[in-house]
């Protein structure tokens, strides 16, 4: 697919650096950019040449929020609809509900967070509104000294958006993800490390350097399969009532890992040398995904 809001460029690394590519407009999102994200994410899970993804944005800004500009109801919406609880449980697919009612940012958030690849996010600039909720669900977020984050919606009179509500708490605790929302304000990205957003923060031309060194090891040195069942097992056993349910899917994962790029592991670790892990996440064990 050719995307006209977004730049996708796969290297001989196995990095794919995907950029948010409409400077002219700060990056802002629109629905084009949001269908266009959600096929990115899903096609890079399923493409063997990526191993590991950076995020970034085009030009001073990571994305400057939902592109207000646009006319009719901002966010996609119709706005003849009264959608129901109901509906969004067994209708989620239905056109009507999946053009007219889902949340935009919701749908790109839930695919990275389906995603078997590690993603780590370069908030080069302003990052408001949609711009930090969609960074949510990325694994490792890094900031550089121009960053600005807010998570800005109660200053427009809505509610946070992109299965923030799940993601934001669990990162930094329910009173900073209280307050921030609460509050609106935009702060920049030490304040962002403090409440632990984001890992670190860098000098603006140091940043993207310093996410690709990230990716670059993870993909030249870590098994395929082993980083997308890690990754799923984190999100989403975190999430379970009981430890019996982490336990139970531990020991499928264990047990195939152990008969396929562990036995290379091993003998790496053995012989003193680099693994050449060969499993791709094309073809995952059986049981994934478990949670379907």
């Amino acid at each position: 697919m050719r995307y006209n809001t977004l730049a996708y460029i796969v290297g001989d690394d196995g990095v794919l650096l995907l950029t948010l590519n409409r400077p002219e407009q700060l990056n802002a999102f629109t629905v084009e950019m949001a269908n266009e994200l959600v096929d990115a994410f899903t096609r890079a899970s399923d493409d063997d040449a990526v191993r590991a993804i950076v995020v970034t944005g085009a030009g001073k800004t990571f994305c400057a929020g939902m592109d207000l500009s646009v006319p009719g109801n901002v966010f996609g919406l119709d706005e003849t609809q009264q959608p129901t609880l109901q509906d969004m449980q067994e209708r989620l697919e239905d056109p009507a509900i999946f053009n007219g009612v889902r949340d935009t940012g919701g749908r790109v958030v839930l695919s990275i967070f389906n995603c078997k690849k590690p993603v780590i996010g370069a908030i080069n600039g302003a990052a408001v509104g949609i711009g930090a909720t969609m960074t949510l669900p990325m694994d490792i977020r890094l900031a550089s000294d121009k960053a600005r984050i807010g998570f800005v919606f109660g200053r427009i009179g809505i509610v946070p958006e992109a299965c923030s509500s799940w993601f934001l708490p669990r990162i930094v605790g329910i009173s900073q993800a209280l307050e921030w929302t609460y509050m609106a304000d935009i702060f920049d990205g030490h304040e962002a490390q403090r409440g632990g957003l984001v890992k670190a923060v860098y000098p603006a031309d140091q940043l993207l350097d310093e996410a690709l060194k990230i990716a670059r090891r993870i993909a030249s040195e870590r098994s395929a399969v082993g980083v997308a069942l890690t990754r799923q097992m984190m999100y989403r056993n975190s999430a379970q009532p009981h430890p019996m349910a982490a336990h139970q899917v531990d020991s499928l994962a264990m047990f195939y890992t152990s008969i396929g790029d562990g036995k290379e592991g091993v003998m790496a670790f053995l012989e003193k040398r680099p693994a050449q892990f060969k499993r791709q996440a094309s073809a995952m064990p059986a049981f994934y995904p478990w949670w379907e």
